[in-house]
């Protein structure tokens, strides 16, 4: 019996999964910075001349994101597996909130109700973010992914658009329709809002890889919303014939508006399997 536990307690110390998550004690934001000025965080090791598998996490601000068990997701996991995980300030959040505009979502929508593209202006931050770690050694270009949480789901998947480096994208109970948060309900700009609306994006992310998450009960952000937009990504894929394809996971959360328990670990294995084989 004493063998036997024995030989069980090595198994589980010896055994290299996705269930272990990088230490918490080891994780500590380096916050670099482009000749642009754009600020970026890293978590993970950097090694010189050899540049890491990167996972772009974005959810609010850099310190709030890459510091929250939470919302670093699987990159919990692919830390331990050599990725650093990098993210940037949303906009509206922390060093991107301008003059006197509102905070988070509310100053999406008050950047929207003034004509404001405020997409636009995150993906080009993201692209020179993307362009500094390369150049620098950070960020192997072969191996890009992006994740991110409700409003960061909405621009991780912009940014898979933009971006032909990312390889592939993790939303993760994501914003797909800005119409369904009571912070737009009121907003005149309809037609900007439609533009930037995924769903009016299906084509594009048809040609990429992408994987979502959302819970059987999100009326924050809205389960339906998800759905439609993964069928109209799988429907547009097929008639495309293109390598894009779409992983859609609806599962059992009472809470509501939270990622479902058991999320990262696939999401972080889903990331290595894409990656390791190509785009």
């Amino acid at each position: 019996m004493i063998k036997k536990l024995i030989a069980l307690i090595l198994w589980v110390l010896l055994s290299v999964n996705f269930s272990a998550v990088f230490a918490e004690a080891d994780l500590k934001v380096r916050f670099l910075k482009t000749s642009d000025g754009i600020e970026l965080g890293v978590l993970g090791e950097l090694k010189k001349n050899d540049p890491s598998p990167t996972l772009i996490i974005l959810a609010t601000t850099i310190q709030n994101t890459l510091g929250s068990e939470y919302y670093r997701h699987c990159g919990n996991q692919l830390l331990g597996h050599g990725y650093i995980c990098v993210s940037i300030n949303l906009p509206c959040h922390g060093n991107q909130r301008i003059d006197s505009e509102p905070e988070g979502l509310l100053g999406w929508n008050y950047r929207t109700a003034r004509g404001l593209d405020f997409v636009t202006e995150f993906n080009l931050r993201l692209s020179a973010s993307l362009d500094y770690l390369i150049e620098k050694g950070i960020a192997d270009p072969e191996k890009i992914a992006i994740c991110g949480t409700s409003r960061g789901g909405f621009l991780a998947l912009h940014g898979a658009i933009h971006d032909k480096r990312i390889k592939c994208v993790a939303a993760f109970s994501p914003v797909t329709d800005l119409f369904a948060l009571r912070e737009f309900k009121s907003n005149i700009k309809q037609e900007l809002i439609n533009d930037i609306n995924l769903l009016n994006h299906a084509k594009e992310l048809a040609r990429r890889r992408v994987w979502i998450v959302i819970g059987d009960r999100d009326k924050r952000v809205g389960t339906d919303h998800a759905i439609k937009l993964a069928r109209e990504i799988s429907k547009l894929s097929n008639n495309l014939k293109t390598t894009g394809k779409v992983q859609l996971h609806v599962l059992p959360e009472p809470r509501g508006h939270t990622v479902p328990d058991g999320a990262d670990k696939m999401a972080a294995e889903w990331i290595v399997n894409e990656l390791d084989r190509g785009v």
